[in-house]
């Protein structure tokens, strides 16, 4: 590589700045680590990969991802909302056992704010069940996670989601049915919002540094994903 082509990779990455990724009010507003730009608008949009550990600094959640999408800029500091969460395989793979029944139910639902989310959640029983009881789990899911959206705000949906409020409300109804080892919301993902109530979300971390902010783009309309079901 010759002495012209170092130096304009060298010029490149000076002219870069780090910025710290912090994660929702909602959330705590921790730090979620750093990213270079050499423009901050090239950040926005951007999706940030995390685990609630880092948000709760509780070793136990360390089997939940986290995604963050970056929604403005305010000084030094790329502020987020909150994008969607999964379980990690390896915990997923860790909650099958044979002889037992594994209920999965996706659900598209919209919060009382307007944000669409697709919203996986999955049922674990201590035996086999019958296709009717598989059923009567689902419709439980359904009635728990609909009920919650129609009455929450996106940011108080998304606590209770990740915190396992909602799980703990789901398997209260579906115990009447069978006997349940496990219960939770293994997924969820943002499938379209307004960027006015984003930008409102962003507006309590923007007011305590007074400095130039950006504003998040339009609306992100991300393509519908296949309902996918896997093997119990």
């Amino acid at each position: 590589m010759s002495t012209k082509t170092e130096r304009r990779i060298k010029d490149k990455w000076r002219s870069k700045k780090w910025y710290t990724v912090v994660s929702p009010q909602y959330f705590g507003s921790v730090e979620l680590g750093s990213v270079p730009a050499d423009d901050p608008q090239k950040l926005i949009g951007r999706v940030i990969e995390s685990t609630l550990y880092d948000v709760t600094e509780d070793f136990a959640h360390q089997y939940l991802k986290m995604h963050f999408q970056v929604i403005g800029v305010d000084g030094r500091r790329a502020l987020t909302m909150f994008k969607g969460h999964e379980y990690s395989r390896d915990y997923l793979r860790s909650l099958v056992r044979r002889r037992t029944t594994r209920t999965d139910g996706i659900f598209n639902i919209t919060t009382k704010d307007n944000y669409k989310v697709r919203v996986s959640a999955c049922a674990f029983s201590l035996s086999r069940v019958k296709t009717s009881q598989e059923k009567a789990i689902r419709t439980a899911m359904r009635k728990v996670i609909q009920e919650k959206a129609s009455s929450l705000t996106f940011d108080q949906f998304a606590q209770e989601t990740v915190l396992g409020k909602i799980a703990s409300d789901i398997y209260n109804e579906a115990k009447k049915i069978t006997a349940l080892r496990h219960v939770g919301v293994r997924k969820s993902k943002v499938l379209s919002y307004e960027p006015d109530i984003a930008r409102r979300v962003a507006e309590p971390l923007e007011a305590s540094v007074p400095s130039e902010s950006e504003t998040p783009s339009q609306a992100q309309e991300a393509s519908s994903e296949g309902e996918e079901k896997e093997e119990s």
